[in-house]
């Protein structure tokens, strides 16, 4: 059960990712899990959502840690007991984690048309109109959709708002980097984020400046 990719972010982090083939069975064998998350697991009706956990722990132990290693705080914030910063993502197929000494996030995204829709929702559409076509501002969106929920993730503080507090500097398609930015009541947060496209997938991670 071979790691998908591994990336080093600056030496100061580790990007993970894992696609997701095995079935929950064979992805829980040999992991132990602290009784909060066996419950939280036997919980999901998702076999999809399962898996996905279950991944999540294997990138753990690819990184050299163990489930009772993590723990979550009041906001749903995700740490190591040994004081690094972690963050999680799981869609569909693929799951990823992100490693570091400053604080990261890190989100994939299933590229899907319907973010064309919901676009205004967090960002100014018009900024994307210059693009060639739907498909061009289809991708541009689900990175910039995937930077703010790094952000938001990192952040962690209830109120903030995609739209009205994170900013993502505007970048070439092409780059896959950028920066960005939290701006929320007296915090102002700013980091520097990459891009990484694969088999329609998204992955954003990003890293406190």
């Amino acid at each position: 059960m071979p790691l998908y990719k591994t990336i080093t972010v600056e030496n100061k982090a580790k990007v993970l990712i894992w696609k997701i083939e095995e079935s929950f069975e064979q992805l829980a064998h040999g992991i132990s899990l602290t009784e909060h998350c066996a419950t939280r697991v036997a919980s999901m009706k998702s076999d999809l959502h399962r898996r996905g956990f279950m991944s999540v722990r294997h990138l753990l132990a690819a990184a050299g840690y163990t489930d009772h290693d993590l723990y979550y705080d009041s906001n749903g914030k995700p740490h190591l007991q040994d004081g690094k910063c972690i963050s999680i993502t799981h869609s569909f197929i693929f799951s990823a984690l992100i490693i570091g000494t400053t604080e990261v996030g890190i989100d994939i995204e299933k590229q899907r048309p319907k973010i064309l829709k919901i676009a205004h929702k967090f960002t100014p559409i018009e900024e994307y109109r210059t693009l060639a076509n739907d498909d061009a501002i289809m991708r541009k969106l689900t990175m910039v959709w995937g930077a703010k929920e790094s952000l938001y993730k990192s952040f962690a503080t209830p109120g903030v708002s995609f739209l009205q507090h994170i900013y993502v500097e505007d970048f070439r398609l092409d780059d896959l980097k950028s920066t960005a930015n939290v701006g929320f009541q007296d915090t102002e947060e700013y980091y520097k984020v990459w891009f990484l496209e694969f088999e329609e997938f998204t992955c954003a991670y990003a890293l406190k400046i």
